[in-house]
């Protein structure tokens, strides 16, 4: 079982002897005279990198470049690279382009390793990016725990729980690298995405007797998994294991609890629970808002709804995407179209668009009401959309107006 052969692997392997070290005596830095080289000279070499297109060009180009020091402290120009090389599929200038890097003097930092562990994994080249950590000490770089977490991070996020197991059970233990809360809450993150909380509960249980307290992360992470996954005992029970710890929950605790209760219908308690949110000082944020007033809506307390969002504005927040459709497709199936009007006139004045359907039920009511001249301006709203609608939703939504 995976739960218990990590437990186990955290017990036992918490300072493991390092099969592989690194010897390396020389290291670089900067000095100041470096720092002031004339960038008129070098920063051409980042606009050409932004403007280029064609993937081989863009290859040729970064290579020239590996010495200038602007690409290579700009994460943005790495980053931009590498994702336009993924998606023109040139794999194979990726691999040259970062193993080359690598060679170079600044790959005996590790926080530059670190990104090219991270751009093979932005890349889906998960296998490039766990030969790269195996590989640190031949650059003479050294290797920590935030390199290791930097790979777990990818393999959380790959899904694929074998190459997860793999990477624990063969790679994490032949390195003098002691696991820390942060790699734990990595794995246990990493179970709840692929849908086993209760292999994750296990392992917070193996992450105490190693000596790591769970923070609020790791509840949050737990509790929000278990409500996901219907099982509210499992996550009640740990929110009070948490405050018997001593951990207090933070905003995104209490999102997940919140959400938790809109979706079983009790929105007059997450409506609550915002109120103890503030109580304890933890301002609730849009997402909060947004929760509790599509729960009301749902449950046909529309003037509740209004309550909320007039109590966002007077806390300083200013409605999302979210809310404003919320609002505007709820209250024009209770038929207020007045102010179901204001909330798409302000979403759309922000390029917040709703859906095609909202949009024509928005008209059809203001249309029946004899408001001609307020469904037209919608209408005029609904033209000036960046990107445009299709064609074919353009003729949906105008045609609404031109039936009789």
């Amino acid at each position: 079982m995976l739960s218990l052969r990590l437990g186990r692997r955290f017990r036992t392997y918490t300072t493991i002897p390092a099969s592989i070290t690194t010897t390396s005596k020389t290291k670089t830095t900067l000095t100041a005279n470096d720092i002031k080289t004339p960038l008129n000279l070098e920063e051409p070499a980042l606009i050409k990198l932004k403007a280029e297109r064609n993937p081989e060009k863009l290859f040729h180009l970064f290579k020239a470049n590996a010495h200038n020091r602007l690409l290579i402290e700009s994460t943005v120009a790495f980053e931009d690279t590498i994702s336009r090389l993924a998606g023109a599929r040139r794999f194979d200038y990726i691999e040259q382009l970062l193993e080359h890097q690598k060679a170079l003097p600044q790959g005996r930092r590790e926080g530059f390793i670190m990104r090219i562990i991270s751009l093979y994994g932005k890349a889906g080249m998960v296998n490039h990016a766990i030969d790269t950590f195996k590989g640190m000490h031949l650059y003479g770089c050294n290797r920590t725990v935030k390199s290791l977490n930097a790979v777990l991070k990818i393999l959380a996020h790959s899904g694929d729980l074998d190459a997860f197991q793999s990477f624990l059970d063969h790679v994490c233990c032949q390195f003098d690298v002691k696991l820390d809360d942060i790699s734990m809450n990595i794995i246990i993150d990493a179970l709840c995405r692929m849908g086993i909380p209760d292999k994750a509960y296990m392992i917070m249980g193996e992450m105490e007797k190693s000596g790591i307290k769970p923070d609020v992360i790791t509840y949050t992470t737990l509790i929000s998994s278990f409500y996901k996954s219907n099982q509210a005992e499992i996550g009640n029970g740990l929110w009070n294991l948490m405050l018997m710890k001593g951990c207090l929950p933070n905003l995104a605790t209490f999102n997940a609890r919140v959400q938790f209760l809109v979706h079983k219908g009790r929105t007059w308690q997450a409506n609550s629970l915002m109120g103890m949110m503030r109580y304890l000082g933890i301002s609730p944020d849009e997402v909060t808002f947004n929760l509790v007033i599509k729960g009301f809506c749902r449950s046909g307390y529309i003037e509740m709804a209004k309550r909320v969002y007039s109590a966002l504005h007077d806390e300083g927040y200013k409605p999302n995407a979210r809310i404003y459709q919320t609002m505007m497709h709820y209250l024009t199936k209770e038929g207020e179209f007045d102010m179901a009007y204001t909330m798409c006139k302000n979403s759309m004045e922000k390029n917040w668009f709703p859906s095609v359907i909202s949009i024509c039920q928005l008209l059809q009511g203001l249309k029946t009401k004899g408001k001609i001249q307020k469904a037209r301006f919608i209408l005029s709203l609904v033209h000036k959309k960046v990107p445009q609608f299709s064609s074919n939703q353009l003729g949906i939504i105008e045609s609404v107006l031109k039936k009789s």
